[in-house]
């Protein structure tokens, strides 16, 4: 399997940037001390905003349950009448994800469904010309989502028709801070402008929780799928690199929106380190970090030392052969982007 990895470390100050149930900055226990955590899927849908703002015309898939309207559009536009298209589009929706019954503001399905508009419109004409739902399921396969490279990379489940479930050709873990982290409690006030002067006291005041951490994060993705008949093969090989280019660029730069105004966490990565490999399957280095990083200056260069130590380490024990191995800030971005791109399927 040909595929590329990323390692990332990125220094993030006050920050809340994914949360749990109780609001508090999520956590897990890693080498027998607390870390910092950021989810997967919260940074993934940090990097699939920015991929759909780097490339629209790659990355137009939708996440929602709310295809009933644009599927409804897409019907009349192949001649049916609103009735015809809202019973047809109402068919499509219960054998692909489920109506749900208990909705009553609008048509919503059961679960979230990614979409691309290429993919509507093939629904649409499918169930145009053969008035039966299932027949017009059937018309979809890779070339439908030709315009959503991000189903491609992300993947699909569809519990209903396993047919149109899109295995993911990325991989992403979890990011944990190198080191160990204890959330902290910040208190506030806030001042009410229209109180009197001569009265004291807060409008309101409350708490909120906040970590820092330096971050180890870790993607690969898979070349050789996402070049296949199921993914991205109705792509040309230039149009597959442009994806290629833009995920790994997305993948850098994005970071999550929470309380973005507030504490405002954006930064970006001190060290990328970029690995193409001809076989096997993508490694974590995070066992660099298993020992936690203990310092009182900082730990990012601490923790790129224990990355190279790691990635030296595996190569020498196990042999792992790369035919590309290069690191931001050694080279810049641009350069990064470019070399990886000749590794494209």
């Amino acid at each position: 399997m040909k595929h590329l990895e990323l390692h990332i470390i990125q220094s993030v100050p006050v920050a809340c940037l994914n949360r749990d149930d109780l609001n508090s900055p999520k956590t897990a226990v890693f080498g027998g001390v607390q870390r910092a955590r950021v989810s997967s899927q919260s940074w993934k849908r940090a990097i699939r905003e920015m991929a759909k703002e780097l490339a629209p015309q790659h990355f137009k898939g939708e996440r929602t349950r709310l295809m009933f309207d644009p599927l409804v559009k897409e019907m009349e536009s192949e001649g049916l009448s609103t009735p015809e298209a809202d019973e047809g589009a109402k068919k499509i929706i219960d054998a692909l994800v489920k109506l749900d019954s208990k909705s009553t503001d609008k048509v919503k399905s059961t679960t979230l469904y990614f979409m691309s508009p290429l993919e509507l419109q093939t629904l649409a004409k499918g169930y145009a010309e053969t008035k039966d739902a299932k027949k017009a399921l059937k018309s979809i396969d890779a070339k439908s989502l030709k315009d959503a490279a991000d189903i491609s990379i992300f993947g699909r489940m569809v519990a209903n028709d396993h047919s149109l479930t899109v295995e993911a050709a990325s991989m992403f873990s979890h990011a944990l801070s190198t080191h160990k982290v204890d959330n902290e409690i910040d208190f506030f006030s806030a001042v009410d402008d229209l109180q009197p002067r001569e009265e004291s006291g807060a409008g309101m005041t409350s708490t909120l929780e906040f970590n820092s951490a330096t971050y180890y994060r870790f993607a690969a993705l898979n070349l050789d799928m996402l070049a296949d008949t199921e993914h991205l093969a109705a792509m040309t090989q230039e149009e597959r690199k442009n994806v290629v280019r833009v995920f790994v660029e997305a993948t850098i730069k994005a970071i999550p929106g929470a309380r973005k105004n507030t504490m405002n966490g954006n930064t970006l990565p001190v060290y990328v380190f970029g690995i193409v490999r001809e076989k096997g399957h993508p490694i974590q280095l995070v066992n660099a970090f298993e020992n936690p990083v203990r310092s009182s200056q900082g730990y990012v260069t601490t923790s790129i030392e224990r990355l190279k130590t790691e990635y030296q380490k595996l190569t020498d024990t196990w042999g792992i052969e790369a035919v590309f191995h290069k690191a931001i800030p050694d080279v810049n971005l641009k350069a990064f982007l470019d070399e990886v791109e000749t590794h494209v399927v």
